[in-house]
């Protein structure tokens, strides 16, 4: 008789209307509408609040509490945490934070991250370069040079281009690093702003050389052109959101 494979664990999932409550108390806990230090409201309350059961309300309070945003406390209820206890890495507590009103503040920090980081990655890259490598990252660039009158279509595929040299780094931490905090950075306006062509064409020039370094193997010139053109592309779009740009 032959053994069957065990089974894979399953992994369970919150209800979609837990889900719903966790987001919204995520954001009313980060944006300090219920300040660390003090109480959520009973279940009962948030129940009517929310107009759900109280097991949606206990599934949504686990939920939290897995997320560091709130511990329970006998006779206190549940208390929220401060910042210094918070998974800032948790998609929804980043995507709160940006939208707080020193939101600024953590975007900037985002962007210091990423300096440091794709900028070594460039290094890598540029050092780990293959022939295989090198092709697919001269098509991407080929790609973006088609879609410079087109900002829009240029920013998506701007991605894709950063995907490419983090892959090509094999950093794989630092990458995924990279991918959790700046897929809810790029859902907020304030980070990804509104490109013209002008800026455009000065991010693709930024882009070549980036390119030219790392084709060439010079792993200094690829993180210094890396860390250049995200300090400088943020700063421009930091000032147009401001009104200053």
């Amino acid at each position: 008789m032959t053994d069957l494979p065990p089974e894979p664990p399953r992994i369970r999932r919150r209800p979609r209307l837990a889900e719903a409550v966790v987001e919204d108390l995520v954001k009313s806990i980060v944006t300090e509408t219920y300040p660390a230090g003090t109480a959520l409201p009973p279940e009962g309350m948030l129940g009517d609040m929310y107009q759900v059961s109280r097991t949606v309300i206990r599934e949504a309070t686990m939920a939290l509490t897995e997320k560091g945003l709130v511990v329970s406390q006998q006779g206190r209820g549940t208390i929220v945490r401060d910042a210094s206890d918070w998974d800032m890495l948790d998609p929804m507590i980043l995507g709160a934070l940006f939208e707080r009103e020193d939101g600024l503040a953590y975007l900037d920090n985002l962007s210091e991250i990423r300096s440091l980081l794709e900028g070594a990655m460039a290094a890598k890259a540029a050092e780990k370069r293959t022939p295989e490598m090198v092709e697919a990252l001269t098509r991407q660039m080929e790609k973006l040079k088609s879609l410079i009158p087109h900002p829009a279509a240029y920013v998506h595929e701007d991605v894709g281009f950063h995907d490419i040299i983090m892959r090509m780094s094999g950093d794989r931490l630092s990458k995924a690093v990279i991918d959790g905090v700046q897929s809810e950075a790029l859902r907020n306006h304030g980070y990804s702003g509104k490109l013209n062509v002008a800026h455009v064409r000065d991010t693709h020039a930024a882009h070549e050389r980036i390119y030219d370094a790392i084709v060439a193997g010079d792993g200094e010139a690829a993180s210094r052109a890396m860390r250049d053109h995200i300090e400088g592309s943020w700063a421009r779009r930091r000032a147009a959101r401001n009104g200053k740009g």
